[in-house]
């Protein structure tokens, strides 16, 4: 008896499932469109995302820096008061012509420079040497670094008028102490040189720590083999700060010098708050009148804000020079190291 053997269906190439289709299947294509789209939209996010995390800058920028710059400039070139801010009339550059024979502008100018080198000169002195000397071991260090800080978080209002106290001429702190040793009481208000070394030193009470912190940072980030190798040559202390740690300091050294640079050209509150008139003529002479003030003065209280803006502009003028000379000094340190 003969056996039925049923023909076997023969096996689909590459296994016994049956093959995809070669054009794939609709979900197939589903899963590339949705990944084309995705990496559409990841190319996007690379391309304008960085734009969009700068753009609130330029925009606070553009509403607070640029733009009260631009109608200061124009502003500058009108005859505008400030019960009247709208009604312009245009005086050309008579504004700053006005400056150049305006002895109260020159006055101010010259109280600026003065009490910013009263203040600038010994607050970055100080500032090195307590620098150095937290660069050390010592034990509570993060204590005193926290507490060089203090005077700069606290509120000009608040230091200026604790120092209005200090140098007050008949019952001051210093006056006392003066007077304990034998010193004539000094009208710290009211004579033009004591006047100006007390505004200076409220200056340097407020920024000295900071400086002192920029300092220190970049004093850490000297490497420590130089001081080891200097050791071993036979350098003290002292001949190690001269020729190992100044050296490294320059970048700093000029920076923290253009910073306070600037922010002593635009010294303000300070002298506000240490008149006796609590006014903006810098005492009864003008014997503490900075630029500043004297802007104030013009603008908001003789009310001409077209003076005002010249005078603004005068002062930004004159940080474009300290920019200058910072970016021509920075070049040959370079060049020479």
């Amino acid at each position: 008896m003969s056996t039925r053997h049923d023909t076997a269906a023969s096996p689909v190439k590459g296994g016994a499932a049956p093959g995809r289709p070669p054009g794939g299947t609709a979900s197939d294509g589903k899963e590339a469109r949705r990944r084309q789209k995705l990496s559409r939209r990841w190319q996007r996010d690379m391309r304008w995302s960085p734009y969009a995390f700068v753009a609130p800058f330029f925009l606070l920028f553009l509403a607070f820096g640029l733009f009260p710059l631009v109608y200061t400039g124009w502003a500058s070139l009108h005859q505008v008061e400030l019960t009247a801010p709208t009604d312009m009339e245009w005086v050309g550059l008579r504004n700053f012509t006005r400056i150049f024979d305006d002895e109260f502008f020159w006055n101010a100018a010259q109280n600026t420079l003065t009490i910013g080198i009263i203040s600038t000169v010994p607050q970055l002195l100080m500032a090195m040497g307590i620098a150095h000397i937290l660069n050390y071991k010592l034990r509570a260090s993060t204590f005193y670094r926290v507490a060089m800080l203090a005077p700069y978080a606290t509120s000009i209002a608040a230091a200026s008028l604790v120092f209005v106290l200090l140098f007050g001429r008949d019952y001051g702190m210093i006056n006392w102490a003066l007077d304990f040793v034998g010193i004539d009481p000094v009208d710290w208000q009211g004579d033009k040189w004591p006047s100006q070394f007390a505004v200076s030193t409220i200056v340097v009470w407020r920024w000295t720590g900071y400086n002192a912190l920029i300092y220190l940072a970049a004093m850490q980030a000297i490497p420590h083999d130089l001081y080891e190798s200097a050791a071993l040559d036979g350098a003290s202390r002292w001949q190690q700060f001269l020729h190992v740690t100044l050296p490294s300091l320059r970048p700093t050294i000029l920076f923290t010098v253009v910073v306070s640079t600037i922010g002593a050209s635009q010294v303000f509150g300070e002298p506000l708050l240490f008149d006796a008139n609590k006014g903006a003529s810098g005492g009864a002479e003008h014997q503490f009148q900075t630029l500043g003030l004297y802007l104030y003065e013009q603008g908001w209280i003789n009310q001409h804000l077209g003076r005002a803006s010249a005078i603004a502009w005068m002062m930004f003028l004159i940080l474009i020079v300290v920019g200058l000379i910072n970016y021509v000094i920075s070049r040959r340190l370079r060049a020479s190291s």
